[in-house]
């Protein structure tokens, strides 16, 4: 079911009335899209890193050039994602700096393949040292994902955007940006994660989580602040996060998606090799 932008807010702000926290999901497959709905997740979000991710490589591989970031969100939202959600809003994760495309008509295409909204991904805001600055200089940097963004609100539809910095947050929030994610970085644990040493620490998350969410708010009163990343892996991090934090919620990929996958798919199959064999009768 499609959402237009006020319908996803006044959902997400019901939570925050209650008191419960906003939880956000990307789906990396169908059968994911479908089970996650099933847990009550307020948002998908369906990113080209997913279709990586799930065919058991890194969350990392959707920064690089292995594909139509594009074009790979509008064949997994069509073709695997959408067809099995019911009832919850499905966001788009669009490469904003997309050259290649006339971004107003492309988002317009967005909206009538049946997404409620867009999500800046993959980002430049995971880029630093010289590679960022070569982009920035080379008008492929942030400010065309912030260029995205204030076109997405033009025309209606619901926003949700990673900022790594506090600056990035005002900016993001100017341009119109229903909620801003503090993203910490790829997420800590399993076979293609991060190690905890080198993350940030959780008490380092949450101090800058908390600066990237003043930042959005001192821009507008009413944006939503979430949490994501880094060393923020499980429901017991996000929870000692949002205690120390202007965070209201949390966005998860790897820690709803792969990380599950890969303990209980891996503790299933050792549970069947487990059995023995009886002695011939």
């Amino acid at each position: 079911m499609q959402h237009t932008r006020q319908q996803v807010i006044n959902r997400l702000r019901n939570q925050i009335e209650r008191r419960q926290a906003i939880v956000c999901a990307g789906a990396g497959t169908g059968i994911s899209a479908k089970f996650i709905e099933r847990g009550g997740a307020d948002l998908i979000i369906v990113y080209n890193s997913g279709r990586f991710r799930m065919a058991g490589h890194s969350s990392m591989c959707g920064f690089l050039a292995l594909g139509d970031a594009n074009a790979i969100v509008m064949e997994m939202g069509r073709r695997e994602i959408l067809p099995v959600v019911q009832r919850t809003p499905v966001i788009a994760g669009v490469n904003g700096t997309d050259p290649t495309r006339v971004m107003r008509r492309f988002l317009a295409e967005v909206a009538d393949a049946g997404f409620s909204g867009v999500n800046n991904f993959p980002t430049v805001g995971l880029f630093d040292g010289r590679f960022r600055k070569e982009l920035e200089a080379s008008d492929l940097g942030f400010a065309r994902e912030v260029a995205m963004v204030a076109a997405a609100h033009e025309l209606d539809l619901f926003t949700i955007v990673y900022v790594f910095t506090p600056q990035e947050a005002a900016a993001m929030t100017a341009a119109g940006a229903d909620v801003v994610i503090a993203h910490m970085g790829l997420t800590v644990g399993g076979s293609t994660g991060m190690t905890p040493d080198e993350a940030f620490t959780l008490d380092a998350a949450c101090e800058r989580v908390q600066a990237i969410g003043q930042a959005a708010l001192r821009e507008r009163a009413d944006a939503i602040v979430l949490c994501h990343g880094g060393p923020i892996a499980t429901p017991e991090d996000a929870a000692y996060v949002m205690s120390r934090s202007n965070a209201v919620g949390f966005v998860g990929a790897s820690s709803m998606e792969r990380l599950p996958v890969e303990e209980a798919v891996s503790a299933t199959t050792e549970s069947f090799k487990s059995i023995p064999i009886g002695e011939p009768a």
